[in-house]
């Protein structure tokens, strides 16, 4: 029987090359269907429900310590995006997986996103704030990636038992419309749960119609001349769009300052709680003061000034009541972060403030709206508490904080240290060279700050006046350089008369020491 004219068919069996690329696209498609999924419920009930946001705050405490160091390190203030940049490959990588593993050996690409979905779970039910509310969004985020990837991969094996091309052609193009519907509808969910996130907007909106009252105490004048005029050089006081922010936040809480309150609990005569609008009520006074970051290296820029409006800590302490033997406030941030704040640095005349304002506006959100701690000479991860809830009043002895649990150490006094701004990374012309730049010792104050060139003597270098010892003072000097390579060092005397040390230690467990010192290219 002759078959020149039977209608061509095509192989059956294991799915083709082209089916395999389709896979993986489903299983991309299944994974971010998921996601828009659980971040677009996450919030319509609240932005806080976040899966991405609660994997990746599990991420971020689980992460050892040096390694967290090392992101700070190679990222700075942008580690954040690079977690979440890096989780995104990982989930890509795992829906192309699951993709292929759905169509080979069903329903192990089902699982693998299903798996996700768990972790997603975990990571909320390991939340401080855990609800049943927070269920809904990690649980819509798998289910909805399993059904899609199911229903994707079985229009994908159809498309592999085509007997002709004809057939082929039209499962193909099924196979095209669910593909690329989905990834339309992906797309869709996912600028909706950025719209969504209306509680930002929300929140941001309710900080734009704080008044902040005038202090009782104003901050200090600025003395004539503490700015020196060096291009290139720092800002006495850091605006807050530039301030440093490190913290453990993936997302930024989101706190209704009507709903805010602050509870005085722990080792005290009687717990006190107090709104937002009781807090404005209060004398509150201005401050200047610089803040640093432990994880700051030598030469780093996580530190900055700012004025800070609050309430001093010590007057709230006060009317609770310390009980004897107490040791520490354990401050805890809405998001279950924590610190543990020496009580005689909120109790002594330092500036230990509730903060509520920063260079003459409400705080911004990043940086611990509507409430956070400033403490002077102390590190943030043991006194710079944002989105504070709660001091409990305690002891070291009986509680540890985030960091200290994690082999920082225990009081965290920030450490005497400066910084070259000036010269930058740019070739100087031979001659006179401006160098210029910063020293901080707060709560104690800067005395002098010396500059020396290659392996020649220190030279006292000019002082500008500081605002008070709680901030750090610029400084510049002159120096002459021949054409070549240079190296510029720099250090700090403390007004105690303490140089600054010049032994070489990493961040951990208590902040960096060492002298910054600067190669510079001379033409």
């Amino acid at each position: 029987m002759s078959t020149r004219n039977a209608e061509p068919r095509l192989p059956a069996g294991s799915p083709r090359r082209g089916n395999l690329r389709w896979a993986a696209a489903a299983g991309l498609v299944a994974a971010g269907l998921g996601v828009a999924a659980g971040e677009l419920l996450a919030a319509g009930v609240s932005p806080s429900l976040s899966p991405v946001s609660g994997v990746g705050s599990v991420v971020i405490d689980a992460v050892p310590g040096p390694v967290k160091d090392a992101a700070i390190a190679l990222f700075g203030t942008a580690d954040k995006a690079a977690l979440l940049v890096g989780m995104g490959l990982v989930i890509a990588l795992a829906a192309v997986g699951a993709g292929l593993l759905e169509l080979r050996r069903p329903p192990l690409g089902a699982a693998v996103l299903g798996l996700f979905g768990a972790a997603g779970l975990a990571a909320v039910l390991s939340r401080q704030q855990f609800s049943i509310l927070a269920l809904l969004p990690p649980v819509a985020a798998g289910a909805v990636a399993v059904l899609v990837l199911r229903a994707l991969t079985a229009r994908i094996r159809d498309l592999a038992a085509a007997r002709t091309p004809e057939d082929a052609a039209v499962r193909r193009r099924t196979v095209l419309t669910s593909v690329g519907g989905g990834t339309a509808v992906a797309l869709l969910g996912a600028a909706l749960a950025g719209i969504a996130r209306g509680g930002q907007v929300g929140v941001t909106a309710l900080r734009e119609t704080v008044r902040l009252p005038m202090p009782v105490r104003p901050a200090a004048a600025v003395p004539a001349g503490a700015e020196l005029a060096v291009n290139g050089l720092a800002p006495l006081v850091t605006p807050a769009a530039d301030f440093y922010r490190i913290d453990t936040a993936l997302s930024v809480p989101l706190v209704d300052p009507d709903q805010w309150r602050l509870r005085i609990t722990g080792m005290v005569d009687r717990e006190v709680e107090l709104s937002y609008a009781e807090l404005l009520a209060q004398p509150l006074q201005e401050s200047y003061v610089t803040l640093t970051c432990v994880s700051n290296e030598v030469g780093g820029d996580l530190i900055g000034n700012a004025r800070w409006l609050g309430m001093p800590v010590r007057d709230l302490l006060a009317r609770a009541g310390v009980r004897p033997g107490a040791d520490m406030v354990l401050s805890t941030s809405r998001d279950g972060w924590s610190a543990s704040t020496p009580l005689e640095a909120l109790t002594d005349d330092r500036d230990a403030l509730l903060a509520v304002g920063m260079n003459g506006e409400p705080l911004p959100l990043e940086h611990g709206f509507p409430v956070r701690m400033v403490v002077p000479g102390l590190y943030g991860y043991v006194s710079a508490t944002k989105w504070v809830t709660e001091l409990r009043v305690t002891r070291f002895a009986d509680e540890t904080a985030y960091w200290t649990d994690r082999g920082w150490g225990e009081r965290g006094p920030i450490k005497l240290s400066s910084r070259i701004d000036v010269p930058g990374r740019s070739p100087v012309t031979a001659g006179a060279v401006t160098v210029a730049g910063v020293a901080w010792a707060q709560h104690t104050g800067i005395s002098a700050v010396q500059v020396r060139v290659d392996d020649g003597a220190w030279q006292d270098a000019e002082l500008a006046p500081g605002i008070s010892a709680d901030t750090w003072r610029q400084y510049r000097t002159s120096v002459d350089l021949a054409a070549g390579e240079h190296r510029i060092a720099v250090r700090a005397v403390d007004a105690n008369g303490v140089r600054q040390a010049e032994e070489k230690r990493p961040v951990l467990p208590d902040g960096a020491t060492g002298l910054h010192t600067i190669r510079v290219t001379v033409r």
